[in-house]
């Protein structure tokens, strides 16, 4: 029983993990504002402009990326400043 039960521990804290990195994945500049949070810097850097934003106490660090043949500015990734 006790291997049990921490197999499930393990597996609900891969999961978890997987959630977090999904989520980083998807994240863009546009869903951030729409989810309420404000572009508070930027900076550039090798990885393409950066641009932080920040909701409450939360800071995200996002890179995007374009090309002169590209229709925008794309979202590279975004992940939390720790």
């Amino acid at each position: 029983m006790r291997y049990l039960c921490a197999a499930l521990v393990l597996s609900a804290a891969f999961l978890a993990a997987g959630n977090a990195n999904a989520a980083e994945e998807e994240a863009s500049v546009t869903a951030l504002l729409k989810q309420g949070y404000s572009i508070v810097g930027i900076l550039p850097s090798t990885a393409g402009p950066g641009i932080f934003l920040k909701k409450g106490d939360v800071l995200i660090a996002c890179f995007v990326a374009e090309t002169s043949s590209s229709k925008d500015i794309a979202t590279k990734y975004c992940k939390p400043v720790r």
